[in-house]
């Protein structure tokens, strides 16, 4: 990969879903990890260095290597290209959708956009668990956003029974189809979630950081972890994996798998090159690159879904491994992954 692509993640809800709870606790939990925020209206950023508020169009620092700015739709790819310069050193970018357009236009324009050091992180849609069939009935246009999630946060659980959450969960699932579907109380998820946390320089990955022990998330017991209910399987191979087998897992990857990320082998049907792979909900992309000099060449792969069966990835994922002469590459097999590999000018289309 020539350059580390900056995930980008849409976040979308309806007025007091907990969008902007959910936000401000990404913030909180970002310890070492460098957020962009994209949002129409700095005022609900409950951030205390928000409260130098500046003009549309502004760029703030939020003091801990995160940056906040304000923007319409129609500034959108000229802010990506402000966040993405290499100075500011983002990980992660997410844009807020309320007040800015539909979440379906945003995400059009993030696909659509030819900055190259970034890539989509995923459509995150909250719902208010106690407010949803009235929220259904105020704005119709729930039933299309939904389909269209990769993730649904199912928000504010704490405050409905437990007869009154299936009926949400039957509803949304309903809905939105193969989007993975996860609960919070006052939009805390894990992080994990949506992208890779780094540990600040000198901290041990895991412990508690002086933010957690003095705040936590914001909200009741801060030693607490935010965890929802999902899984992350990790699978190591030292067979190469066979391309097509591989696409036809991909395909048909189950539902409840949202994140996968990882390098593939693909063994003598491309002997130079591993390859990257990053999927969030539907989307797929592989990124080709040279093998580093003397690093064993190895498939390793990281799964990140809810109610999905760990035994049951980790057998269809062996399964893709080249197990005999039958095996054998031939012309034809790269074709499915090359699909998903990102052209630039120099390459042929």
């Amino acid at each position: 990969m020539t350059t580390q692509q900056i995930p980008v993640v849409v976040l979308a809800g309806f007025l007091g879903a907990g969008k902007t709870t959910l936000l401000n606790h990404l913030l909180r939990s970002s310890r070492g990890t460098r957020i962009g925020v994209m949002v129409n209206d700095f005022g609900d950023i409950g951030i205390d260095a928000m409260r130098i508020a500046g003009q549309v169009g502004s760029t703030v620092s939020l003091g801990n290597g995160c940056l906040c700015c304000a923007v319409d739709a129609s500034e959108l790819d000229e802010y990506l290209e402000v966040l993405t310069r290499p100075e500011s050193r983002l990980d992660v970018i997410v844009i807020e959708a309320s007040g800015l357009a539909e979440p379906q236009e945003l995400v059009r324009m993030v696909l659509a956009s030819e900055n190259e050091r970034i890539v989509y992180g995923g459509l995150v849609q909250v719902v208010d668990a106690a407010e949803f069939s009235a929220t259904r009935e105020r704005h119709p246009e729930t039933d299309r956003h939904l389909p269209i999630a990769d993730l649904v946060v199912v928000n504010k659980t704490d405050r409905v029974s437990a007869a009154e959450l299936r009926a949400v969960h039957e509803t949304v699932g309903g809905l939105a189809g193969k989007a993975v579907v996860v609960d919070a109380t006052h939009g805390r998820i894990d992080p994990e979630l949506l992208f890779d946390r780094v540990a600040p320089e000198g901290e041990i990955e895991g412990q508690m950081s002086i933010e957690d022990i003095l705040y936590g998330d914001g909200d009741g017991d801060p030693h607490v972890h935010p965890h929802a209910s999902y899984e992350t399987v990790s699978l190591t191979a030292a067979t190469p994996l066979d391309p097509r087998r591989l696409m036809a897992f991909l395909d048909a990857r189950p539902e409840g798998l949202y994140r996968i990320k990882g390098f593939v082998d693909f063994g003598a049907a491309d002997p130079d090159n591993r390859y990257a792979v990053h999927a969030v909900g539907r989307f797929l992309r592989f990124y080709p690159e040279r093998w580093p000099a003397g690093e064993e060449r190895l498939t390793q792969l990281v799964l990140i879904g809810c109610g999905v069966d760990a035994e049951g990835l980790r057998k269809e994922l062996a399964e893709c491994e080249r197990t005999g002469p039958q095996d054998a590459p031939d012309e034809h097999g790269m074709w499915g992954v090359l699909r998903y590999v990102q052209q630039t000018e120099e390459e042929p289309a």
